[in-house]
């Protein structure tokens, strides 16, 4: 028992406290928040914009078809973008995405960082803006058509009557998909960005030790994702009473 006290002793010692490698795990978990973080607010962003145009065309196609005119045809033009858009982004590894943005759009840049929020900001919003589209189609169209006898064109009654209330609706999925999210970052690494998995597998390559460096960063990962599903337990309580 001493014997194996000792040799855990050893290896936390090696990995971690010499050469204050431990802050090597602190810099890549805060850089795979701050990946994480801004990703999803430019996944709500590119979510909202695409699930937007994609249930107003679901909503009042047929109806603008039937007036015609250039508008209708820029709607349909903008409609098939929106679906091309989420074709190719979720039908391809997000790991191959990032490698894509990386090495050939943004081969010039020297800010890897930057790249890794876009790329997994890009990718997130296909998924976010599937889960808005949900929620803005399961409002109720007495909603819709209370607005507009309150005056306000669609436009209006979609900011400030219909998306409110979908931001409720979605709100506990949309923060399952941070979580989400948060663990495919882990993939960064790939581009030489030091996440928090990178961070572990460059002290397992400086001590040639892999048990301990890499426990370390799943231990984190899950920590991390315990607390935030806690969370999101919390606030869906706190919504399905305020329901009622």
């Amino acid at each position: 028992m001493k014997d194996w006290f000792a040799d855990i002793s050893a290896q936390f010692k090696l990995n971690f406290i010499d050469g204050n490698r431990w802050q090597w795990l602190v810099e890549g978990f805060r850089t795979t928040l701050i990946i994480a973080f801004f990703a999803t607010i430019l996944g709500i962003l590119i979510g909202v914009l695409i699930a937007t145009i994609r249930s107003t065309y679901d909503k009042t196609g047929e109806s603008l078809k039937k007036r015609g005119g250039i508008g209708v045809k820029i709607f349909g033009i903008a409609d098939r973008i929106c679906k091309l858009y989420l074709t190719v982004i979720r039908g391809t590894p997000m790991v191959v995405q990032l490698l894509i943005m990386y090495f050939i759009i943004f081969k010039s840049s020297t800010r890897g960082t930057l790249v890794a929020i876009i790329s997994f900001g890009i990718n997130s919003g296909a998924y976010v803006a599937e889960i808005f589209r949900g929620g803005i189609m399961s409002v109720d169209n007495g909603q819709f058509e209370a607005g507009r006898s309150l005056g306000f064109n669609y436009i209006q009654t979609m900011i400030y009557i219909v998306i409110p209330q979908m931001f409720k609706i979605v709100l506990p999925t949309l923060c399952n998909e941070f979580i989400v999210l948060l663990k495919e970052t882990s993939v960064a690494g790939y581009v030489g960005i030091r996440d928090l998995t990178k961070a572990g597998d460059l002290i397992r390559g400086r001590t040639f030790s892999a048990f301990m460096p890499l426990i370390a960063v799943a231990l984190i990962y899950l920590v991390v994702v315990i607390i935030l599903t806690k969370l999101v337990g919390i606030l869906e309580r706190r919504l399905r009473r305020s329901d009622h």
